[in-house]
């Protein structure tokens, strides 16, 4: 039995003292060429395949992800948690108010319910230069984990002599609801922190919508988008407030919001007309 140590070289020499390719398997090459790639984003890129499938390992990765966007999406708001975390920001005590969908269910399938309130004969009709909405939309883990935060640094962020209704917690609710509500409350500008929908990637994300002048009947056009918060991997609390107070200025300065407004993210403190 030979004793020779193993080669991994992948030649053997000849009777001459010439290498040729042995015919023996090489090692496997583990340099992956995506691994840099990766540390730079979440999205699955470079996964391979073994023959015309998807790896296993990936495959149950994605099944994972999946099974977690579907959770997040139905994950019940904890309203009375909500309610005192963000009453603990100085905001005030929010009220709690619906929309016309009247479960879940109900909340996915008919999108326009979601758009509609159901009484806000609870809210004060205090005008006011900012009126904050507080909506679940499709990611309620979201709003829990990232709303008071970010209300906190809104309100440090914005000027200090605006004058702010009382935070309202919407849930089963879209966007467009804060529409009636800001009308109702008969505030100047109104900032929506919402769950955005959830990815395979993120299941927990927030969103800010700023809409000048609200009343029922605005369009997406009308509104400036703020997206993507989610720290540490997303944009953070912090930066969030910084553009949102800009494009809040802004808006105000032109008497409107939305496609008239562009966020110059190189600096966020200059949001120039399109």
């Amino acid at each position: 039995m030979s004793t020779s140590p193993p080669d991994f070289s992948g030649h053997d020499n000849d009777r001459t003292g010439q290498t040729r390719p042995s015919g023996r398997a090489r090692l496997p090459d583990t340099t992956d060429p995506w691994l840099a790639l990766r540390a730079h984003t979440s999205a699955r890129i470079g996964l391979g395949r073994v023959g015309n499938a998807m790896r296993t390992l990936s495959f149950l990765e994605l099944r994972t992800a999946h099974a977690l966007a579907r959770d997040a999406v139905h994950h019940p708001l904890d309203v009375e948690a909500l309610r005192r975390r963000t009453e603990a920001t100085g905001a005030g005590t929010p009220v709690h108010v619906t929309s016309r969908a009247g479960d879940r269910s109900t909340y996915l399938s008919r999108p326009d319910l979601g758009r509609l309130p159901g009484d806000l004969t609870g809210i004060p009709r205090e005008a006011a230069d900012i009126g904050v909405v507080l909506c679940d939309g499709l990611s309620p883990g979201a709003l829990e984990r990232h709303g008071p935060p970010l209300l906190e640094a809104l309100r440090q962020e914005m000027d200090q002599g605006l004058s702010w209704a009382q935070p309202v917690i919407a849930t089963q609710a879209r966007v467009a609801l804060a529409d009636h509500i800001g009308a109702w409350q008969r505030v100047t500008t109104t900032v929506v922190l919402i769950g955005e929908r959830p990815g395979l990637s993120v299941p927990e994300s927030l969103g800010i919508y700023v809409t000048h002048c609200p009343r029922p009947g605005r369009s997406d056009a009308e509104r400036n988008c703020v997206s993507n918060i989610h720290p540490p991997e997303g944009l953070g609390y912090a930066r969030a407030a910084r553009i949102t107070a800009a494009v809040v200025r802004r808006a105000r300065a032109l008497g409107k919001s939305g496609v008239h407004l562009k966020d110059t993210t190189r600096d966020p403190h200059q949001v120039e007309r399109d």
